[in-house]
């Protein structure tokens, strides 16, 4: 397999649910995963956006999705699509698991990032 600078394939997702929502009793739309340390975080319009926040920090710069049906990657640096390899299971978060996900407020559609 060819290496790919920003994705480590090996490596297994951090959870089924983002990572810092949980911690801090939050909630998230969707999830994202980064392709390099397996941190799952919430997507940009989540309120907290830790995916982002992520990769910003860490230096990951490759996102992808971790929503059942879905195999994107996203490369923040570059801010677009990118082509990546299969990555070590699982693929996503479970598919019985709700969407948004955590600690879900009643007027949660009110409080997305659009």
């Amino acid at each position: 397999m060819t290496e790919i600078p920003g994705i480590d394939s090996a490596v297994p997702p951090s959870g089924t649910g983002c990572v810092e929502c949980l911690e801090i009793g939050g909630w998230w739309f969707h999830l994202r995963r980064c392709a390099q340390c397996g941190h799952i975080g919430c997507c940009d319009s989540s309120p907290a956006q830790h995916a982002s926040v992520h990769a910003r920090e860490s230096g990951h710069p490759i996102v992808r999705s971790f929503e059942p049906g879905e195999d994107w990657f996203w490369h923040y640096g570059e801010n677009q699509y990118y082509d990546g390899p299969a990555l070590a299971p699982p693929d996503s978060r479970p598919e019985d698991q709700p969407v948004p996900g955590g600690n879900v407020p009643a007027d949660w559609k009110s409080k997305l990032n659009r």
